[in-house]
C-alpha cells in the first residue's frame, strides 16, 4: 500500500477528488470468461488504493442487452449476470469504502433499453394506451403513416431517430433504436428515477454520474428542426437540448442526494458557459464534466484559454471544475497526442490515422502532471495510468453501434474499451482482442519500474493528496515563454509544462517534486515535459 495518507472524511471531498473510471466489462476478469466483472474489480481494489484514487465511477453495470455498451438499461435494480450480482455490488461498495475509496454509479435517464419492462408493456398495449405515454410514440407522416414523425438526427452519426413498430406507430430514440427515449413530462418517469436514486444511495453509493444530462426534456410538440443545426441555439429554446424545465428535475434530485450526503456529476455538453453554469447552482448538480479541456489540442494557448474559461464559468456558482483527458467514448490520450491533429472530435475519427506513439506517450505524461495540478476534481480513465494507446480492433470484432450506424466509416469507441493488460503473460481471450504489443504495457511489468507510466501516476496522485496546495485553492498564471504553461498553486507549489518547440529555462524554485520526463544536464525543461516545483 502507498505511504501517502488516505483522504480525510469530509462533506466536500468531491471538490478535489481523484476519481477513477471503471468500465466493468473491460477492467478485470475475475472468473476467466473473457469479460470483466465485479469479482475482478474487488480483487484489484488494493491496486486502486495503491494508485491513490479517492473514488471509483462505474459505467452502467445494470442488466442490459449491451446494444450500446450497457447504456441501454433493462433494469436499474439488477446487476447484469455477466458482471455478478447485487450482493457482490454491495460487497464491492463496502470493501472499497474500507480502503478509503467511495463509489459512484451511472444513471441513464434519457432512455431505457427496448427490453425494459415498461417498453415491452408499451408495445403490447398498443396506440393510445397509458403505457405508451411513458415514451414518445407518434403516428407517422405520409398517406399511410410510412414516414417518420420528425426530423431530429441521432446522437450517433446523424442517423434517424424514429423507429416504426408493427401497429404502425413510431417511437423516438435519440440514440440507437434499442434505446427508446422516456417522456419526462410523465410523473411516473420522474418518480421511478427518484426511487432508483434512493435504491443506490441506501446501498452506500456516494454519488451518481448522469448520462446525457441535458437531453431529457423535450418540447411536447416534438417540432421539426427544419434544416436548423441540431446544436443548441444561442438565445433560443431548443426542442430537446438544455430545456429550462430540466432544472426542476435536478433540484428534486439534489434534495434526495442531500439526505444521503451524496453528490452528482453531470455529462453536460453545452457551448454556452452561462447555460452550462446553471446546472451547477447550489441546489442542482455538484459538478459537471469539462469537455472543453478534454477535446482541446496539445497547444499551450488553447489549453490556457480552456483552463481560464473553465475556472471562470464555475466561479459564479461556486462549483469546482473537473478535469479529464480521456474516457470510454474518446480516443486514448497517448494516441491522440501522437497525431497531427491532437484535438478530439467525434466527426474526425477515422481508420488508419498515422500516430507517433513515442511522442504521444511523452505528451501524455506531461498532460497527466498538468491535469493533476489544476484546481478541482480530476477523472482518470482506466488504463490511462498504464499509458495504453488506442487499440486497432479488427473490423470483424467491432461491436460499437457508432461504427455500424456510420456505414462502417467510423471505427467507433471499442479501441478505448479493450480490456486492460494486467499481466504480460496471456491468460484468457477477452471479449475484445488485445493488441500483440500490449504485454509491454502490463501492470505487472510496470509495477516497480521507476520510469513507467504507472509509477508516474502513483507518485503524482500521492503527492497531490499529500500536498494541500494541489486540488483546492486558486491558480495564478505566471509569465512564461511562448508555448509554455506556468502557474502557481497555494503553499508554494508550481507547475510548468513545456509545449514549445525546444527546451526552456525553469523559473526560480527550491526543489523539484516530480517531472514527467528526466531533465538533461543543462537543467533546462525539455520539450513536451511538465514538472512540479516548490518555490
Amino acid at each position: 500500500m502507498a505511504d501517502f495518507p488516505l483522504p480525510r472524511p469530509a462533506a466536500d471531498w468531491w471538490r478535489t477528488a481523484a476519481i477513477y473510471q471503471v468500465y466493468v466489462r473491460s477492467f478485470a476478469d475475475g472468473d476467466g470468461d473473457g469479460t470483466g466483472d465485479l469479482a475482478g474489480v474487488r480483487a484489484r481494489l488494493p491496486y486502486l488504493a495503491d494508485l491513490g484514487v479517492d473514488a471509483l465511477w462505474f459505467t452502467p453495470w445494470y442488466l442490459s442487452p449491451l446494444a450500446d455498451g450497457g447504456y441501454d438499461v433493462a433494469d436499474y435494480r439488477t446487476i447484469d449476470p455477466a458482471f455478478g450480482t447485487l450482493a457482490e455490488a454491495e460487497k464491492l461498495i463496502a470493501e472499497a469504502r474500507e480502503l478509503g475509496i467511495r463509489t459512484l454509479v451511472d444513471i441513464v435517464p434519457n432512455h431505457v433499453s427496448d427490453r425494459h419492462a415498461w417498453f415491452r408493456a408499451a408495445l403490447a398495449a398498443g396506440p393510445g394506451s397509458p403505457e405508451r405515454e411513458l415514451f414518445h410514440f407518434r403516428p407517422g407522416r405520409g398517406e399511410h403513416g410510412e414516414l417518420p414523425p420528425g426530423d431530429w438526427p441521432s446522437q450517433f452519426n446523424g442517423a434517424g431517430t424514429w423507429t416504426r413498430v408493427p401497429d404502425g406507430e413510431w417511437y423516438l430514440h435519440l440514440f440507437t433504436p434499442q434505446q427508446p427515449d422516456l417522456n419526462w413530462d410523465h410523473p411516473a418517469v420522474r418518480r421511478e428515477h427518484e426511487e432508483v436514486l434512493r435504491f443506490w444511495f441506501e446501498r452506500g453509493v456516494a454519488g451518481v454520474r448522469i448520462d446525457s444530462a441535458a437531453l431529457l426534456a423535450k418540447d411536447p410538440a416534438l417540432p421539426d428542426l427544419a434544416g436548423r443545426s441540431p446544436e443548441p441555439w444561442p438565445g433560443e429554446t431548443h426542442p430537446y437540448i438544455d430545456r429550462d424545465e430540466l432544472h426542476a428535475v435536478y433540484r428534486s434530485w439534489r434534495a434526495i442526494a442531500d439526505e444521503y450526503g451524496a453528490i452528482f456529476v453531470g455529462e453536460v455538453w453545452l457551448p454556452d458557459s452561462e447555460r452550462f453554469a446553471r446546472y451547477l447552482r447550489p441546489d442542482e448538480l455538484h459538478t459537471a464534466f469539462n469537455f472543453s479541456f478534454l477535446s482541446c489540442p496539445w497547444d499551450a494557448g488553447r489549453l490556457r484559454t480552456s483552463i481560464t474559461e473553465t475556472l471562470a464559468e464555475h466561479a459564479p456558482v461556486g462549483a469546482p471544475a473537473t478535469w479529464v483527458l480521456c474516457n470510454h467514448d474518446v480516443t486514448r490520450t497517448v494516441t491522440r497526442y501522437g497525431r497531427a491533429d491532437t484535438g478530439f472530435d467525434f466527426a474526425a475519427k477515422a481508420f488508419g490515422t498515422p500516430t507517433d506513439l513515442e511522442l504521444g506517450t511523452r505528451r501524455a505524461r506531461a498532460a497527466a502532471l498538468l491535469t493533476l495540478a489544476l484546481p478541482g476534481a480530476v477523472y482518470v480513465y482506466q488504463g490511462e495510468e498504464l499509458g495504453l494507446p488506442e487499440a486497432d480492433v479488427p473490423i470483424g470484432r467491432i461491436q460499437d453501434p457508432m461504427h455500424f450506424r456510420s456505414g462502417g466509416t467510423d471505427p467507433g469507441r471499442d479501441g478505448c474499451r479493450v480490456p486492460l493488460p494486467w499481466t504480460a503473460e496471456p491468460w484468457n481471450e477477452p471479449w475484445l482482442p488485445q493488441p500483440a504489443d500490449w504485454p509491454a504495457y502490463a501492470a505487472d511489468r510496470q509495477d516497480g519500474d521507476p520510469d513507467s507510466m504507472l509509477t508516474l501516476y502513483r507518485t503524482a496522485l500521492g503527492l497531490r493528496r499529500a500536498a494541500a496546495g494541489f486540488g483546492g485553492g486558486a491558480l495564478e498564471w505566471l509569465n512564461a515563454p511562448p508555448g509554455v504553461l506556468a502557474f502557481t498553486r497555494p503553499d508554494g507549489l508550481l507547475c510548468v509544462a513545456n509545449l514549445s518547440g525546444g527546451p526552456v529555462a525553469l523559473p526560480a524554485h527550491t526543489s523539484l517534486l516530480l517531472g514527467s520526463s528526466a531533465l538533461d544536464d543543462t537543467g533546462l525543461l525539455p520539450q513536451d515535459t511538465a514538472v512540479w516545483l516548490r518555490t
